[in-house]
């Protein structure tokens, strides 16, 4: 047969490519062309400054249109697309969509590929449309088992529409520190920050109450008591690609005031730059709370052979190994058992180097770019009635 035409319809909140988008727009990036051997992919997406109404994303074809105003923005992609008449269309993140793509182009297959939870909540969309939006979809792909849980919670006739598709990290990319490569690169980077002789925590992502950053915050005082010798980097902004602040924000950075030798706060970084924190670091910690759906930082931080240590919850029990890759600290007790768990990690550098190589491993064999796309191609294969032979590419430095 032919390949199938597939259509990826992003959110139209960030330009692809974009060093300050959100994940969706990343996990599309880096997929969409690992697909295009078994599919003729393309993107449609945000229009973005210094980039053309058409552009290549690594071979694949991207539409980019105005997204200010989401209406037009859908009558727009709606019309790029009759043109391209594709056998399948997966809306990114946005459910309400798959209603708008189901009514202009109903011979089309719809999927809903759901990154998070945050648009399936009554503050996003009325029960009654979600339901209607589910019952348009063919499939329904989460990232993790525990998103799958929750949505089949939400709308239990649902359930056998949903497929796990566990995302990714491009492993060339985040290079791990016990490689030569990369222990070379760290050495260069920890002496350009002055942390040669410091155990450095890393936090990275939005400074946002669902991170759980306060609770970080909170265990700090104990652990500069017991360990003088730590230093917590703390990187990210309330909002993507932004420095702007926030209360919650400003009230965490006046508790780091109060060390300053060991609390330091790193503005927003384009996403280009994350891999070198992630390798300066010696262990990372992922405070998040209860609807963390998978948590990309966890696999980027396993990918650069450091250790995690997160909260028992959401997708992130998935990714991290209580024991082996990090630790998983009880959310019932959380900060006493961060406050535990990085005492445990920064007094054993042993430890460290074992469950940083063990991260590593696992992410080599379940979470890379090319794992991603096999199951979702596998997906797709059970959606067809066909078989696919697997012949990705790997991807490029």
């Amino acid at each position: 047969m032919q390949r199938p035409k597939v259509a990826f319809v992003t959110p139209g909140s960030f330009p692809i490519p974009s060093a300050g988008s959100s994940s969706v727009e990343r996990v599309i990036e880096k997929m969409a062309p690992l697909v295009a051997g078994q599919a003729e992919a393309r993107i449609y997406g945000r229009s973005g400054a210094g980039l053309g109404a058409v552009g290549q994303i690594g071979g694949v074809r991207c539409e980019r249109f105005p997204a200010r105003d989401k209406a037009v923005y859908l009558r727009c992609v709606s019309r790029a697309i009759r043109l391209f008449r594709p056998d399948l269309i997966e809306v990114e993140n946005r459910p309400g969509y798959a209603l708008k793509m189901k009514r202009s182009h109903p011979d089309a297959r719809i999927w809903i590929n759901l990154h998070s939870s945050s648009f399936i909540g009554p503050k996003a969309i009325s029960r009654d449309r979600l339901k209607r939006s589910f019952a348009a979809a063919e499939k329904i792909i989460v990232n993790s088992e525990f998103l799958r849980d929750t949505v089949e919670g939400r709308v239990p006739e649902a359930a056998h529409k949903l497929r796990v598709v566990h995302i990714g990290v491009d492993t060339a990319r985040f290079l791990s520190r016990w490689e030569p490569e990369g222990a070379a690169r760290r050495e260069a980077l920890r002496l350009a920050r002055g942390w040669q002789d410091r155990d450095v925590l890393l936090f990275m992502g939005r400074i946002i109450p669902l991170k759980g950053v306060h609770h970080l915050l909170r265990v700090m005082p104990d652990i500069i008591a017991l360990h003088p010798n730590v230093l917590l980097a703390v990187v990210g902004s309330p909002f993507y690609g932004s420095h702007r602040t926030t209360r919650y924000s400003r009230a965490l950075q006046a508790l780091g005031k109060r060390y300053p030798r060991h609390i330091r706060f790193i503005p927003y970084v384009p996403y280009p730059e994350v891999p070198s924190w992630f390798l300066a670091a010696d262990a990372a910690v992922v405070p998040s709370g209860a609807r963390e759906a998978f948590g990309l930082v966890n696999v980027e931080a396993m990918a650069s052979g450091i250790p995690v240590v997160a909260s028992r919850a959401g997708g992130m029990r998935e990714i991290i190994v209580d024991g082996e890759t990090g630790y998983l600290a009880d959310p019932a007790r959380l900060e006493q058992e961060l406050c535990d768990r990085l005492l445990t990690l920064l007094r054993d550098a042993e430890l460290r180097e074992r469950m940083g190589r063990a991260g590593r491993e696992r992410v080599e064999q379940r979470y890379t770019w090319e794992a991603t796309a096999q199951r979702w191609l596998e997906v797709l294969a059970e959606a067809l009635s066909v078989t696919i032979r697997f012949f990705l590419p790997r991807m490029n430095a």
